[in-house]
């Protein structure tokens, strides 16, 4: 395959007049314009595009790490994050880890390698210590509260919004309230975790642990939240749900049994995902492509320390 040096000596012009017809510099004229492209097309050259990114110092890939590709909560992080790549001409790289701590050190790897410019971590398995050692080889922007790090995000106050929704339902007159997450660890699940501690202090209630239920992410983890409660002898009369998808397994599983909703069982959803809006959820609405779109903007502008508050509206409907 025949490469510049090939070219330039085919067509009897110097290197520098390939690579200038190649980045289209107006200072060449016609005859050696002409006579490059004729041998270009004849030899079937074919532009090393890796050199070319090498020279410019940019590929123009994100990365964008994800545990799931098939949860919604991700996809529309993701529908944001490509709305703003489609317009700053630069393509995304996906990652999905299933939490798994290997398969995100695979994509901070690529950033150490300047294969890709800058990373987005949309939910991280890896602990700091283990973070801070890539933060110099390039720009890495978290969804989740990072304030107080020298790095930037885009967040929601899962304290403050899940400490908000908690007293919704209290005020609603439910004192046995549980809630769902979709995972022990990570700072969103410690965050609301406190919040619903906290909240437990200041009502004075007591804390139940079996009220609290992990691992619900998908559709079929709400009905097996709902077959759980039917067996407790003392179930939770509301539950705090962080998806609107296992809300709406919940809800379904309920309708089949006669459980009434939301007069034997209140249910609060997260996000105001299209079911939400279907199967009239009462939800918190938080706007994920438009994260989605500034933690690209972050992530291009390579600015540091920067930290940005989205906030959460909440959306009243019939399950409360």
């Amino acid at each position: 395959m025949a490469n510049i040096k090939d070219i330039a000596k085919i067509a009897g012009v110097s290197v520098t007049t390939v690579s200038r017809v190649l980045n289209h510099h107006p200072y060449v004229s016609k005859e050696k314009k002409e006579a490059v492209l004729q041998a270009m097309e004849e030899y079937n050259y074919q532009r090393n595009i890796n050199a070319v990114h090498l020279s410019k110092g940019k590929t123009f890939l994100l990365g964008v790490v994800i545990p799931f590709t098939n949860h919604p909560y991700f996809g529309l992080l993701v529908e944001g994050i490509a709305k703003e790549a489609v317009k700053y001409n630069y393509k995304l790289v996906l990652f999905q880890t299933n939490y798994e701590v290997v398969r995100e050190i695979e994509a901070l790897e690529m950033l150490q390698h300047k294969q890709i410019d800058a990373l987005i971590i949309c939910s991280r398995s890896c602990g700091w210590d283990l973070i801070d050692k890539y933060m110099e080889y390039g720009p890495i922007i978290f969804c989740e509260d990072s304030r107080g790090r020298n790095v930037s995000s885009t967040f929601i106050d899962h304290y403050k919004c899940f400490y908000n929704a908690l007293e919704f339902l209290y005020d609603k007159g439910h004192q046995k309230i549980g809630y769902c997450v979709g995972r022990k660890s990570g700072t969103n699940s410690k965050q609301r975790e406190k919040a619903y501690r906290d909240f437990l202090d200041k009502a004075h209630l007591s804390f139940e642990p079996d009220y609290i239920f992990y691992e619900c992410l998908k559709f079929e983890d709400g009905v097996k939240v709902v077959q759980q409660m039917t067996r407790m002898d003392n179930p939770p009369t509301a539950l705090l749900v962080t998806s609107d998808i296992v809300a709406a397994g919940m809800i379904t599983y309920c309708k089949e049994k006669g459980i009434l909703i939301p007069d034997d069982l209140a249910i609060m959803g997260f996000d105001n995902q299209p079911v939400a809006k279907i199967m009239h959820i009462t939800t918190l609405e938080i706007p994920l492509v438009e994260i989605g779109e500034k933690l690209f903007l972050q992530a291009i502008n390579s600015r540091s320390n920067s930290h940005e508050e989205i906030n959460v509206k909440l959306i009243e409907r019939q399950t409360v």
